[in-house]
């Protein structure tokens, strides 16, 4: 990149903010997927961008971007660089927007419980600024202390006590997007409105090639009266499904509904592990009416479909360690290469997708674990995470075991009718899978919206959409 567009940089913004240092470089030019862990490992990683600007307020957000769309020079958003889908992946031609000065809390309405915070604010900061005033946001995802409130938008986020709270869409009230020629939309905060087609959904889950989040409007919760754990064994992945399904479609929604298969139940719940069976545990809160009647019929459900009590220390110590996870590297110098790989499916077919997946995943050699997890259910579906690992016997075959292990989860859930992707995005990795996903006509339809929107192409153009 000409170094007269750096200075044209500094000259908008002021220089503080626009920084050219390798360490500050070499610091934000990836994400934290695996694969850039691994190419980092074997010394092929990303490059470092041409410059990371910093703006303070949506002003320095509009005169970047302003410049780069002028420029036609190459803008990736960064929120606090928690994704795993290797959608941040810079060149030497890239100007990096580090989005996490701009995190002041803008602005706390109680009688209304909306909290205006700007896009760059680090989760588990914005939920705490809420809790202080008694509520809540409840999107409480695993990456709550590592990503931004901007990133939980732009990846189309689901939190862990979803089943109760929803997911990303069903908090965001309304946002400010910078567009990639400078304008600034503002969208309407209002509690439901039929103005047309709701343009929020525009930049849920666009990742940063529609528009730069900057400020983000959610509607909160006041903090829950009572909260309670239930737990129980099922024989089978099949029957604990049946249990969720029974107790969600019954108008009952515990905000935390997670079952584990045999082996995931004996290697995170050893304790409590009870031969081969799977482990389901809820957390149930609300009104404390609510929750002990809740309780009382999903242990009726439980026993009419013989699933059995489990010790509910299994979910307190859930709820204490879940977001404790080790870097990928500890398991990449092993040889060890490993994901989690999350989805979704209507009930009727997520039992024959699980059984599939984890099959096709046995036959990879060097297979260390191949084993799925249920963390988000809804009265017409439910979700499920795949984890696999696997030891290579040829440290320079990691990465083509890694995109193996990818397809075979992805077949089968294609050719089983779900849903390729429940909250990690798409990034580079799931890329080439959306016209599986949306079909020829959703993807022609992104790549026009695309071209609409940002027709110089700056906004972080090789993720999300396949190449033509």
């Amino acid at each position: 990149m000409s170094t007269e567009i750096i200075e044209k940089l500094k000259r908008a913004v002021g220089p503080e903010k626009v920084k050219t240092d390798e360490a500050t470089l070499n610091e934000r030019r990836r994400d934290w997927s695996v694969t850039n862990a691994l190419a980092d490992m074997q010394g092929r990683g990303a490059p470092n961008p041409a410059c990371v600007v910093n703006p303070k307020k949506t002003e320095d957000v509009v005169n970047v971007v302003k410049i780069c769309n002028e420029n036609k020079a190459l803008l990736v958003p960064f929120g606090l660089g928690s994704g795993c889908m290797k959608a941040i992946h810079t060149t030497p031609e890239t100007v990096l927007l580090d989005m996490s000065s701009m995190k002041r809390v803008r602005k706390i309405d109680k009688k209304n419980l909306i909290a205006t915070f700007e896009a760059g604010i680090r989760g588990a900061d914005a939920e705490n600024a809420v809790a202080k005033e008694g509520m809540m946001i409840g999107h409480y995802p695993q990456s709550i202390d590592v990503s931004s409130v901007g990133g939980w938008v732009a990846t189309r986020a689901s939190g862990q006590f979803s089943s109760a709270y929803g997911s990303i869409e069903d908090v965001v009230m309304a946002l400010e997007v910078v567009l990639p020629n400078g304008e600034v939309l503002e969208t309407r905060l209002t509690p439901r409105a039929a103005a047309g087609p709701d343009l929020n959904y525009l930049f849920l889950g666009s990742e940063g090639t529609l528009g730069i989040i900057t400020t983000v409007m959610f509607s909160l919760r006041w903090k829950a009266e009572k909260r309670e754990y239930t737990a129980f064994y099922a024989p089978n992945m099949e029957q604990g499904f049946e249990l969720q399904r029974y107790i969600i479609q019954s108008g009952w929604t515990p905000p935390v509904m997670r079952q584990y298969d045999t082996s995931e139940t004996k290697r995170i719940f050893e304790a409590h592990a009870r031969g081969d069976d799977c482990l389901l545990i809820m957390v149930h809160e609300g009104p404390k009416g609510r929750v002990e009647a809740e309780i009382k019929e999903c242990q009726e459900i439980a026993k009419d479909l013989k699933c059995d009590p489990a010790p509910t220390e299994a979910v307190a110590e859930w709820l204490e360690n879940r977001n404790n996870v080790h870097p990928w590297e500890t398991w990449l110098e092993q040889d060890i290469i490993l994901d989690t790989i999350e989805m979704a499916a209507t009930w009727d077919k997520i039992g024959p997708i699980y059984r599939n997946a984890v099959a096709s995943l046995n036959k990879v050699d060097g297979m260390l674990n191949a084993t799925a997890h249920s963390s988000h259910c809804y009265r017409s579906g439910i979700n499920l995470y795949f984890t696999f690992a696997a030891k290579a016997s040829d440290p320079l075959k990691m990465e083509e075991i890694y995109y193996d292990c990818w397809n075979r989860v992805m077949e089968a859930i294609i050719e089983g009718g779900g849903g390729i992707s429940h909250h990690h995005g798409i990034g580079r990795v799931r890329r080439d899978y959306m016209p599986a996903e949306i079909g020829e006509s959703g993807v022609n339809l992104l790549r026009k919206l695309k071209k609409i929107l940002d027709p110089n192409n700056i906004l972080n153009p090789d993720i999300l959409i396949p190449h033509e």
